[in-house]
């Protein structure tokens, strides 16, 4: 079994989009109102008709400068507090009006902080009529006689309208009249409201140029408000139930077949003229929602959308009735918006209802606002983002008309009182901004096949005919043929009577031969007439037909060479598209550019501020780099009398170093000397007592001191060598540095420091502060593979700055080493004879052995002259 297949849901077409390239941008006009009372302090200044200057008032607080910034804002057209309702109506309203009659759509909204005289300046008061009275009558003045009857052109459930016939539309008129239904009547032209008949002078009315003869029109009105995002009819009439009132009901939007936003289930009314549609709207208007704040006591708490809906029908070849097809009708509608104004609850001190309609009232403004900003941008920058039309039903609702589907024009009203200044920034801004989108022009309705003229020339042959009635007696308006040909038959001679009663009678037929006769002859002469008038009237139908062709090929040149104009003025728009696209490009790259100059000016500014504290900081540090110049000057001169002072030390040190090195030298020599002489005198002859013993080469024998002076010895007397230790061993006050590594070596020659020496494993700059003298003890391995140990021993001087610091003035080497042979004594010099090269030899050992044993000052010390033990004798070469 073949199940069926579902049918798949169709395809939605694209919406329509205009062949035209063109387009303007949206109309963005500014009124200000007159300042409430004559000293108030204003804040707006017209400059020029397209410019306006705002000042900051006393109050508000400065810039970063400090400084007040006047700014300046451009306008289509600026009015000013002397401008008339007329004046604004013919800039603003007109153009609008007039492109409805043609077929077009508009768009017209006031915008502005609350109080600023958006209401006044769309609704007017009595005398000064405003935007929306103004275009209606504008609308009837210039399709008052091309109206078609009521309920010919009626509209549907879906945004269009339909086409009765005159039976069809009689019958509904009937209907109407005798079954009442909730939706309301058609206002009668009896009942005026009374405030409309000072409204608008006679003297101000005006009408369009260009409407079609060959249509017929049809005007329908709708009043909604949105209230709190919601949508109400304000022409909607339900029945009142006292004891349980029910609420209004909201309306939904719809999309129709062409794309277009409607209202669904919106009342429309017919309406046949101005003081009837003025009268539907007054109807409406007491039912808006207003309330009484602080800043305004009659504030509107709603937007209201007031659309007036043109039906365009064109007449048939004849010229009498409405063409009966559906497409053939154009509908273009005009919506005349007033914006509830935007306000801050910190003003109004709302509460409750209050606050709740204004944080709606501003959060539709701010949707709008957001939308306004995302189109200016996919224009300008070339991006494809969503506008967000459906997050307000404003921005919904005229969706098409930003797409392309009208004209969009704004009038922003602006109160020059100071305590308006934040929120007129805020309005001027949004202001600035809507002017800088583009919207696409409307596209031309096609024009109808029919010929031109058809109702003129309709008019045209009732007329003739009328008057050719006229001039035979008969009546003006004969209804038909037949009363036509009844006139014409009166118009012959009556027949006489023709019954013959005598055959011998001569009279009656001679009579009646003379009657037809007459009637022969006037016949022939209206036969005549009549071939004169259609040879006239085929004549003229020639002259007509050569005319009409002459003129259809003057059409079809014209054609031809607006064709050709047409593709010039389509490469040249191309062309002006493209130079369009560059400049936009162009400012786009301007405004960056702009944008990157005040910052790199930021940037310099910042740059020269661093460079001025751096150059401030720079002289303060000269400043400060010669006073230590001089600071050091003087302790350069002060180290300078220091150290020359200590280089005569040290000469007079060294001075009485190298005598104490000669004085040695001579004493090596005397007792070199006194050796000599000792080995030649007999053994006999010398002293036993007075013998010098050779020094032993024991670890524990203990030099011989000597003293510290050189004194002259007398010759024969052996030198004792003295051994004296370091000059550490003194009065001073020690640190004693001694790392925790150092090995403890028990070798002869040992420091010793005092008790009251400050024993350190590293340099603290405490114990330095103590003390006079610092020695480190340092090990490291000899060359023979045994630990050596070095005393670096240096003066502690304490420094400007509060410090310590340590000048090394001593080295002193500690080693350790173990003898490899037998110690040598010198040889008796008693003996044979025989032996004298022996004794020869051992005296000359044991004067080198006792020269090794000599004493000598050490060099480069500063602690006066001192001796230290070189250690054991020198070993003879085998």
């Amino acid at each position: 079994m073949i199940r069926p297949t579902k049918p798949k849901t169709p395809r939605r077409p694209a919406p329509k989009k205009p062949s035209s390239n063109q387009k303007d941008p949206v109309g963005v006009y500014c009124r200000v109102r007159p300042l409430g009372v004559e000293d108030e302090e204003c804040c707006i200044e017209v400059i020029s008709n397209t410019t306006i200057q705002l000042h900051a008032p006393d109050g508000l607080k400065a810039n970063r400068n400090g400084e007040f910034k006047e700014t300046q804002y451009s306008f289509k057209k600026v009015f000013c507090i002397k401008t008339s309702q007329m004046e604004l109506f013919q800039d603003v309203a007109k153009p609008l009006v007039d492109d409805l009659i043609h077929s077009k759509n508009g768009l017209l909204f006031t915008y502005g902080v609350t109080g600023s005289g958006k209401t006044f300046t769309m609704t007017g008061a009595p005398g000064q009529g405003g935007l929306l009275p103004r275009s209606l009558d504008m609308i009837f003045n210039s399709i008052g006689p091309y109206q078609a009857k009521r309920f010919v052109l009626k509209t549907d459930d879906k945004n269009g309208v339909e086409v009765q016939t005159q039976v069809d539309a009689l019958l509904e008129r009937q209907k109407r009249e005798n079954q009442p239904t909730v939706v309301p009547k058609t206002p009668s032209r009896q009942r005026l409201d009374p405030e409309f008949a000072d409204m608008i002078n006679p003297e101000e009315a005006c009408g369009a140029d260009g409407v079609d003869e060959d249509s017929s029109y049809s005007v329908f009105v709708s009043y909604i408000e949105i209230y709190n995002n919601y949508i109400y009819d304000l022409l909607e009439e339900a029945p009142y139930d006292p004891i349980k009132p029910k609420a209004p009901q909201s309306k939904l939007l719809r999309e129709d077949q062409n794309h277009n936003m409607y209202v669904a289930g919106c009342t429309e009314v017919e309406v046949k003229s101005t003081e009837e549609a003025f009268e539907v709207f007054w109807r409406g208007q007491k039912k808006r929602r207003i309330a009484n704040t602080q800043l305004n006591r009659e504030s509107s708490r709603s937007h209201s959308v007031f659309i007036i809906k043109l039906a365009q029908a064109p007449l048939d070849a004849d010229g009498d009735n409405i063409l009966q097809d559906k497409n053939q009708v154009s509908v273009s509608q005009l919506c005349l918006v007033d914006l509830a104004g935007s306000e801050r609850t910190s003003r109004t001190r709302a509460e409750g209802n209050r606050l709740r309609e204004a944080g709606n009232i501003n959060q539709s403004l701010m949707t709008l606002r957001t939308c306004i900003e995302v189109l200016r941008e996919n224009q300008m920058c070339g991006t494809n983002k969503m506008v967000p039309y459906r997050d307000s039903k404003v921005t919904h609702l005229f969706k098409n008309y930003f797409d392309g589907e009208g004209k969009v024009r704004m009038v922003v009203c602006v109160n020059p009182k100071a305590d308006d200044y934040e929120e007129t920034m805020l309005v001027m801004r949004f202001a600035e901004m809507t002017q800088e989108v583009e919207v696409a022009r409307p596209v031309d309705r096609p024009i109808c096949g029919l010929a031109a003229g058809r109702r003129q020339k309709n008019q045209a042959f009732k007329d003739e005919l009328s008057r050719r009635l006229e001039e035979r007696g008969g009546p003006v308006n004969a209804e038909s043929t037949q009363s036509v040909m009844h006139q014409l038959l009166q118009n012959l001679p009556p027949l006489p009577a023709s019954e013959i009663t005598d055959p011998h009678d001569d009279v009656t037929l001679p009579r009646l031969i003379e009657a037809l006769e007459k009637r022969h002859k006037i016949r022939q002469m209206m036969t005549q007439e009549y071939n004169r008038a259609a040879d006239m009237f085929k004549s003229k139908l020639q002259e007509l037909d050569s005319s009409l062709v002459s003129k259809e090929n003057f059409i079809q040149d014209q054609r031809g060479q607006l064709g050709e104009k047409d593709k010039t003025l389509h490469s040249q728009k191309t062309e002006i598209d493209r130079l369009e696209k560059k400049s936009k490009m162009l400012e786009y790259k301007i405004e960056i550019l702009q944008k990157t100059t005040n910052i790199y000016e930021d940037d310099k500014r910042t740059l020269q501020q661093e460079l001025e504290s751096r150059e401030q900081r720079l002289q303060r540090e000269q400043t400060e780099k010669r006073r230590m110049e001089q600071r050091m000057q003087g302790m350069v001169q002060d180290t300078k009398h220091k150290w020359e002072k200590e280089c005569e030390r040290r000469v007079c040190a060294k001075q009485l170093e190298m005598q104490n090195k000669l004085w040695v030298k001579d004493e090596k020599l005397k007792q070199l000397k006194a050796i000599v002489t000792e080995s030649k005198t007999p053994s006999d002859q010398r002293p036993a007592p007075d013998k010098p013993q050779r020094p032993s080469r024991e670890k524990d024998r203990v030099p011989a001191k000597r003293s510290a002076s050189p004194s002259p010895v007398p010759t024969g007397t052996p030198v004792r060598a003295v051994h004296r230790r370091s000059h550490s061993a003194g009065g001073e006050r020690w640190v004693n540095h001694k790392p925790s590594s150092n090995v403890e070596l028990d070798t002869v020659m040992q420091p010793i420091l005092g008790s009251n020496a400050i024993k350190v494993s590293a340099p603290s700059e405490k114990a330095l502060a103590k003390c006079d003298k610092y020695m480190l003890t340092h090990q490291d391995v000899a060359s023979d593979g045994e630990i050596q140990t070095k005393l670096i021993k240096g003066e502690v001087f304490k420094t400007r700055g509060g410090g310590q610091s340590v000048q090394f003035t001593d080295i002193e080497t500690l080693r350790q080493e173990l003898p490899t042979g037998p110690s040598r004594k010198r040889r008796s010099s008693e003996g044979n004879t025989a032996q004298g090269g022996d004794r020869m030899e051992g005296d000359w050992t044991d004067v080198e052995t006792r020269c090794s044993m000599a004493v000598e000052m050490r060099a480069g010390s500063n602690l006066g002259p001192g001796y230290q033990h070189h250690g054991h004798q020198k070993r003879r070469k085998p």
